[in-house]
């Protein structure tokens, strides 16, 4: 696996959970893992697809992100093809003819390919390795993306019973993880649940006010970075599109109303970095697999949480910094309900308004935005301050609001809380407005009674008030504001009100590579970069990813060994692309004769006991009296990979006492089945004692028949 890994990818070490859940695989056992956008997903499957005997089939649901799939795994040597409507017939004639030939590592398709007979008989008759299915969120009608198509792959199970199933995701709450294994007929499936945290992405939220300045004064300080500008209408993303581009940016729009060849140049045209902004609505989403987008800009409210966390997600993939900022205005939340309230079936509606409240307490609350985000999850960040959010890095200043609340809050019962922001404001400010006289509120005791402070403040109270529950913004397009219980314990005086102040003290990055890159060479190797790419055909990032081009211009590789030790760098890319590159670099290092080229620190991995080690201290805290999942704790390392400690420590030939391992009347059970069925294989020996057999337990008893036998492989 390791080996692998550096050849085929050109990293040193597995990235977190990646190395169980290959292991995992590799016993043929199912998987369900839920990993972050750019926590390493795809080599999961792609690695495999490398050491498996067979085909490794990717369910994937956007066919635009199938191409770019499939040439990166090329550009790593892995034999890999996609059939989807995009072919031609004589081009799914050949990759079918290469699938029955046994000459494909990896197909990629989609989900209603499994709606087709054909298609099932034709898998049917070819050695399957493993499928993979990619963003399995969509299976289930309680995630934010429900796809029906992906249901297809509900009988996967009973047609291929012996082949493993991966379902992998970015977003998954508990819920929906439940019914994505039910649905999928996941088997004791070994589960991942990686942190969501990403720490290279730094989270801002603004007030709303003028969206083009707003978005104009953000990409002043963000020159020529890639990134996304998300919109929910077409009107909106084409209205900022074109302004974007009269004002001199590179932009380009994506949304569902154009036709499929327009989508597709917008997007060739931003994955080939040919221009720098892509406007677009959420239609521009899972068909992303660009790494070095810099930045997320969402100029509308998202409507959840989920979908928020997925589209900041696709900044910042290759681990280099990027900013998420969101501009939050309430007049956004009625527009989004007038749609929610349509929703028929009562039980969604429900749902997706109270998603619609948690994305809006996100906005407004302040609260490190980290915390929130995590904590939808069920994670727990436990830092005080993250350093990467605006919240922690502003000086919050709490400032009592209880006198001005209680104008609003008096004025919005005396007029008999039927009426929405802007008008309560009117009342308090005493405008002269043709409603107000009709309805004769120039007469109620509340009005005028403000009108020493502008309309601004007043919306600074309002919507503090609404952030913390003290009133209520209730109705479909025209919301009123109404009194809440514990805002009327403050109207009464029996409680005061307070207001956060947020003054930004600092400014941070988000934590990421803090190697100091020579700026003039990396311009140059972007521009090698995009070169290859335009011979290969091939998107730039799919060459090497920024981050791999900015470890080059900071310690110069300018030989084939130290151009190894890049990140990203195998043995492939090494072939194809390393003369240019350490051309160019070497090239750079003669024009400039008295640069100083830094020593390359320890990597990580490096930092690690040597091979043996680690497993020699899990042994000898097993001989000290500690279990497993003792041993696990102690060491911040999970059961799984404390198990495989022991069980290589066992077909090494140490004294391991099996008994406290595996109760001894289990072992003869698990070794009848294993010597009756004559396999290694663990799933079938788990699924034949329905539970009552954990794959630890198995893989124990297997390597101490392996032991007895004389038979380490």
């Amino acid at each position: 696996m390791l080996e692998t890994l550096k050849t085929t990818f050109g990293f040193s070490a597995f990235r977190s959970f990646q190395e169980e859940i290959i292991s995992h695989i590799l016993e043929k056992r199912d998987v369900f893992a839920v990993m972050p956008t750019g926590g390493g997903k795809s080599l999961c499957y792609q690695l495999p697809a490398k050491l498996m005997e067979g085909t490794v089939v990717v369910v994937s649901p956007l066919i635009s992100l199938m191409k770019d799939q499939v040439d990166a795994a090329r550009e790593n040597g892995i034999k890999a093809a996609y059939i989807n409507s995009s072919l031609g017939f004589e081009e799914s004639r050949d990759i079918i003819q290469k699938l029955r030939e046994h000459r494909l590592e990896m197909l990629y398709i989609a989900p209603e390919r499994f709606s087709i007979d054909s298609f099932f008989n034709l898998l049917k008759n070819i050695p399957i390795s493993l499928f993979a299915i990619d963003e399995a969120h969509c299976i289930s009608e309680w995630g934010h993306d429900f796809r029906p198509d992906y249901l297809n792959l509900s009988g996967l199970r009973v047609h291929f019973p012996g082949v493993p199933i991966g379902a992998f995701t970015a977003t998954a709450t508990m819920k929906v993880q439940q019914d994505v294994t039910e649905k999928l007929g996941l088997k004791s499936p070994f589960q991942v649940r990686a942190s969501f945290n990403r720490p290279n992405l730094f989270y801002r939220v603004e007030k709303k006010q003028d969206v083009e300045t707003q978005v104009m004064g953000f990409l002043a300080e963000h020159r020529n970075e890639p990134g996304i500008i998300y919109r929910t209408t077409r009107k909106s993303v084409e209205e900022l599109a074109f302004f974007l581009t009269a004002n001199g940016i590179k932009a380009s729009c994506y949304h569902a109303g154009l036709d499929q060849e327009e989508r597709k140049r917008s997007q060739d045209a931003f994955n080939n970095d040919e221009i720098q902004v892509m406007v677009a609505t959420i239609a521009f989403g899972m068909g992303i697999d660009k790494s070095n987008v810099r930045f997320i800009i969402h100029a509308d409210l998202p409507k959840n949480i989920e979908g928020y966390y997925q589209e900041t997600g696709r900044a910042g993939r290759d681990g280099e910094k990027a900013h998420c900022l969101l501009l939050f205005g309430r007049g956004d939340i009625p527009k989004i309900r007038y749609f929610l309230d349509r929703i028929e079936n009562d039980t969604e509606r429900s749902s997706a308004v109270n998603k619609l409240n948690q994305i809006t307490r996100y906005a407004s609350q302040y609260v490190c935005r980290r915390k929130q985000l995590l904590a939808y999850f069920g994670e727990t960040y436990g830092e005080e301050k993250c350093n990467t959010c605006d919240i922690c890095i502003s000086n919050l200043k709490s400032m009592e609001i209880t006198t001005d609340a209680q104008m609003i809050m008096s004025a919005i019962i005396r007029s008999g809380e039927r009426f929405g922001a802007g008008h309560i404001i009117d009342i308090v400010r005493g405008a002269d407005t043709k409603r107000i006289r009709e309805c004769g509120h120039d007469r109620l005791k509340t009005y005028r009674i403000g009108k020493n402070k502008e309309k601004s403040h007043w919306r600074f109270i309002v919507d503090e008030l609404l952030a913390k529950g003290l009133i209520l913004q209730e109705g479909d397009r025209y919301p009123v504001l109404k009194m809440s219980k514990t805002g009327l314990e403050v109207l009464f005086g029996r409680e005061k009100a307070f207001a956060v102040i947020k003054e930004v003290t600092e400014t941070t990055s988000p934590s990421g590579n803090e190697i100091e890159v020579h700026q003039e060479l990396f311009e140059r190797l972007k521009i090698l970069r995009k070169k290859l790419a335009q011979e290969h055909h091939v998107p730039p990032y799919i060459i090497f990813s920024d981050r791999a081009l900015h470890e080059m211009a900071s310690y110069f590789p300018a030989d084939p060994g130290s151009f190894l030790k890049v990140a990203g760098v195998g043995e492939k890319k090494l072939n194809t692309y390393g003369a240019a590159f350490i051309s160019e670099i070497n090239a750079y290092i003669k024009e400039h004769p008295y640069i100083r080229i830094p020593e390359r620190p320890v990597q990580k991995q490096e930092l690690k006991k040597k091979k043996g080690e680690t497993v020699d201290i899990s042994l000898e805290l097993f001989y000290q009296g500690f279990s497993v999942d003792e041993i696990a704790q102690k060491r911040g390392l999970a059961v799984s990979t404390i198990a495989g400690h022991l069980e290589q420590s066992i077909l090494m030939g140490y004294e391991v006492d099996i008994t406290r391992l595996v109760d001894p009347g289990k072992l003869s059970m698990i070794r009848e089945v294993m010597v009756r069925y004559d396999t290694w294989h663990l799933t079938p020996v788990v699924e034949y004692f329905d539970g009552e057999v954990s794959f630890e337990e198995a893989r124990f008893v297997r390597a101490w028949i392996k032991k007895e036998e004389g038979n380490p492989g």
